[in-house]
C-alpha cells in the first residue's frame, strides 16, 4: 500500500506589529492645559465677573437704583450703668454692652472701635453701607445711638470695594481676583496657539492698552 502524503503547509506565524508610543507634544499638552484652565474657570467665575462689571457701573453711578439714599436712625436708651462706671477703664464690660446693643437695637456689622474717656464710652460698628455709634454716659448709663443704612446697591458697591466687609469677603476677592488672572492668562496662551488670529488677536490687545492709556492722560486731571 502506498500512502499518500497530503501536502502540508508551513504554518504562517503572525507578523508582530511594532506598537510605536509617540511622544507627547508639549505644545499640544499647554494648549490641551490652557483650553481646559479657561473653559472651566470661566464657568466658574462667571458670577464673579458678572458681579463687579456690574458694580462698576454702579461705582460710577451711585445714584442708579436709588443707590446715595441713606436712612438715619437715632435711639435713646439706659444700659447697666455697672458695665461703664467701673474706675478701672480695663474692666469695662466692653462685650456686654455690644451685645445689648445687638439684642436691644439690632445693630449689625463688626466692631470697629471701642473708645473710653473719664465721662463717656463711644462704641462704633460698620458694615457694608452700615454704621453704628453708640456714645454712653459713664456716670448714669444713659445712651445715644445713631444708625445710618443705605440700600442694595450701596451694599453691593461696597462689598466691590471690599469696604467694612471682613476679613472672609477679602479672601473672596483675593480668590476671584486669582481665578480672573488664569482665566486671562490661559486665554493669552491659547491665542499664541491660533496661527491665523494670533497676530490681529495680539494687535487688538495692544491697541485696547493703548486706549486705556490715552483715556487716563487726556481725561485723568
Amino acid at each position: 500500500m502506498t500512502s499518500i502524503k497530503n501536502n502540508q503547509t508551513p504554518e504562517t506565524t503572525p507578523s508582530k506589529k511594532k506598537v510605536v508610543q509617540k511622544s507627547a507634544n508639549p505644545k499640544k499638552e499647554v494648549a490641551k492645559l490652557s483650553r481646559w484652565l479657561h473653559i472651566y474657570l470661566s464657568m466658574v467665575s462667571f458670577a464673579v465677573v458678572l458681579f463687579f462689571s456690574f458694580t462698576g457701573l454702579t461705582l460710577n453711578h451711585p445714584s442708579w437704583l436709588g443707590g446715595d439714599k441713606q436712612v438715619n436712625i437715632k435711639n435713646k436708651g439706659v444700659l447697666n450703668v455697672k458695665w461703664v462706671n467701673n474706675p478701672d477703664t480695663n474692666k469695662i464690660a466692653k462685650l456686654e454692652i455690644v451685645e445689648f446693643l445687638r439684642k436691644t437695637h439690632d445693630v449689625k456689622g463688626y466692631v470697629s472701635e471701642i473708645r473710653i474717656d473719664e465721662s463717656e464710652v463711644s462704641v462704633t460698628l460698620k458694615g457694608p453701607a452700615y454704621s453704628a455709634d453708640a456714645f454712653i454716659n459713664r456716670e448714669t448709663g444713659k445712651y445715644e445711638l445713631s444708625e445710618i443704612k443705605m440700600g442694595f446697591v450701596a451694599i453691593m458697591n461696597d462689598l466691590h470695594k471690599g469696604r467694612d466687609s471682613g476679613s472672609g469677603w477679602g479672601w473672596i476677592i483675593d480668590i476671584s481676583a486669582v481665578f480672573l488672572i488664569l482665566v486671562s492668562l490661559s486665554g493669552l496662551i491659547l491665542l499664541c496657539f491660533m496661527k491665523k488670529r494670533r497676530v490681529a488677536g495680539f494687535i487688538t490687545g495692544i491697541i485696547g492698552l493703548l486706549i486705556c492709556y490715552l483715556i487716563y492722560v487726556v481725561f485723568v486731571p
